[in-house]
């Protein structure tokens, strides 16, 4: 019964679909025959098999396809709606963004001596760039607590062992005068004071990436009490989120009092004279590839036994470190690219056997071994060993000094490629944000590490589209973090103004784009580290706008290069 009901349905909803004959026409029977279901179902998985086939297929060459769809060419999202090719030796957009860090009209001058509220005492901790955040941070706490700041003592007992003061890696004279509006900064707190206390000055340490309430709140009143404080262990105690104004004083004391030494300033720029002669451009890279970095990742590298056991003991220095696979931190990105992969990212991204390196770095692990890929791809190949011979004897026996020397260097080189996302990388990636945005490339170690195991299953050309569309969105330029994101020292976003622009402006500025044979940075370099300098950098900023370096070596990405590059 009930399967007569069902065809009595589809009866009438087939006649029902038809279209009404007009009024008082003759109806003729109808011949038409009931849909069939099977063959419309039938069609439909038909249909949805050949859209999977197209998906699937898109979906496995969508490098080749995005590859065909771009001509080729490497680009940078300009403002949602434009693209252009990108630079590998400068960023076309630099021009539109400028450091900007002056004080505020309703920032305060900072309270005298006196009526502060009293004394803190910061001991730094780590090496020369984790102390450089310490410093700046000590600086803005200062500030918060509304107390006087003894300079800073640097870190003698860490790995590296640096008997180096403050005084022996920056200019003391220069740090407390330029920031005397926003801070009041003394070398030592004074004998009449320590010799009226009744107990020693009170040491505490605070909670890593503290806010300023719980400065307020919880260390405040203890240095009212006692007059004299000391918080130990200063390194990334204060949160990287803070507001504008502060985070305007933490780059003004890291960008402009953080200065140098003049010995090593001195050094450092003969140094990058010295490449300049050579070659009007040049990379630095910070290879960071030493014991200590491979033992704190956890990272192996095929060296055997051999290797396991040696950083395994290194690692003992270190009591709070977890046990870690180093399989699963090479997938997660963790582990530093060895200097050979370094090479290889280089020349995919387009840097020619020609280009000069500057390697900055302190002991290799596996020494010239290691070293040898790298040179073969790059043999202008130099180091500040290399360069400066026997005026970095008086240096040699203090690492936090020869870092400051490869720090000077690598913020005036063309290009800077880090190779961990360390303290000397996040500083100066800001520092040369700061600066005008130059080139600052930044292995995506976590995409990387899976190419470099499949290099030997494809051609050159493929490998070099793979790592140009792993790098995008790490090669430096101005808007590749949204503001407010990652961490303020690597990304000063309040410190950073743009100018108004819109894309015609770009495209006429690199229409006119060429080099000239003069370069710019030199003249800039001399005057950058020396006391003073704001006159002379802008005279000899205005002077040189007009010109820049001549094109070579294949910078502008355009083309894959199917050559191999180990054959030139």
């Amino acid at each position: 019964m009930g399967m007569v009901k069902l065809w009595r349905y589809k009866q009438h909803f087939v006649f029902s679909c038809s279209p009404s004959p007009p009024y008082g026409a003759a109806v003729a029977p109808s011949s038409r025959r009931p849909i069939s279901w099977t063959a419309i179902c039938g069609f439909m998985l038909f249909a949805l098999g050949l859209i999977s086939l197209f998906t699937g297929h898109v979906a496995s060459n969508l490098e080749w396809y995005s590859q065909r769809l771009v001509k080729r060419a490497w680009f940078y999202k300009l403002d949602g709606n434009h693209r252009a090719s990108i630079d590998i030796w400068k960023s076309r957009y630099s021009s539109f963004y400028y450091g900007c860090s002056e004080r505020g009209p309703h920032f305060s001058s900072a309270e005298r001596e006196r009526s502060s509220n009293g004394y803190l005492l910061i001991a730094t901790s780590g090496g020369l760039n984790q102390q450089r955040t310490g410093i700046t941070d000590a600086v803005v706490v200062a500030r918060i607590l509304n107390a006087t700041l003894v300079v800073p003592e640097l870190d003698h007992h860490s790995f590296w062992k640096d008997e180096s003061d403050f005084s022996n890696i920056f200019d003391v004279g220069w740090f407390t005068s330029y920031l005397a509006n926003d801070v009041t900064i003394v070398k030592r707190v004074p004998e009449k004071v320590m010799t009226s206390m009744e107990k020693p000055p009170y040491t505490m340490r605070v909670p890593r990436k503290s806010e300023p309430e719980y400065y307020l709140e919880q260390v405040l009143p203890i240095l009212l009490r006692r007059r004299v404080l000391q918080l130990t262990k200063f390194d990334y105690r204060l949160s990287s989120d803070l507001d504008e104004e502060l985070q305007k004083l933490r780059c003004r004391v890291n960008y402009h009092a953080l200065r140098f030494t003049k010995p090593i300033r001195n050094l450092g720029l003969k140094l990058v004279l010295r490449m300049r002669k050579m070659e009007k451009r040049f990379i630095a890279v910070h290879l960071r590839f030493e014991p200590d970095m491979l033992a704190f990742s956890g990272c192996y590298y095929g060296g055997g036994d051999k290797e396991r056991y040696e950083l395994s003991e290194i690692r003992k220095r270190w009591a709070t470190l977890p046990e870690l696979s180093p399989d699963e931190e090479r997938i997660r990105g963790k582990c530093p690219l060895t200097p050979h992969e370094v090479g290889l990212m280089l020349r995919a991204l387009g840097f020619k056997n020609d280009t000069y390196l500057y390697v900055a770095s302190g002991e290799i692990y596996g020494g010239e071994e290691t070293l040898q890929p790298l040179r073969e791809l790059f043999p202008n190949f130099y180091t500040k060993e290399m360069l400066a011979g026997e005026e970095l004897q008086p240096f040699l026996p203090y690492s936090s000094r020869l870092a400051a020397i490869d720090y000077v260097v690598c913020d005036e080189s063309d290009v800077f490629v880090t190779n961990n996302n360390g303290n000397m990388a996040k500083i100066l990636a800001g520092r040369r944000r700061y600066m005008g945005h130059k080139r600052t490339i930044r292995p995506n170690a976590k995409r990387l590490s899976a190419l470099f195991m499949a290099r030997d299953k494809m051609d050159w050309a493929t490998f070099s589209r793979k790592v140009k569309s792993c790098q995008r969105g790490f090669m430096g330029e101005p808007e590749e973090m949204r503001q407010g994101r990652g961490e303020f020292h690597e990304f000063p976003s309040s410190c950073i103004c743009k100018k108004p622009f819109n894309f015609s402006n770009v495209i006429n500025k690199e229409n006119k784009y060429h080099f000239s044979r003069r370069n710019p940075i030199v003249l800039e370099s001399r005057y950058r580290y020396l006391p003073n300098s704001s006159n002379l950098e802008q005279k000899s900023s205005r002077k040189f706008r007009k010109g820049s370096l001549r094109d070579g070596h294949g910078s502008v990405i355009e083309e894959i290069d199917p050559a191999n590059p180990l054959s030139d």
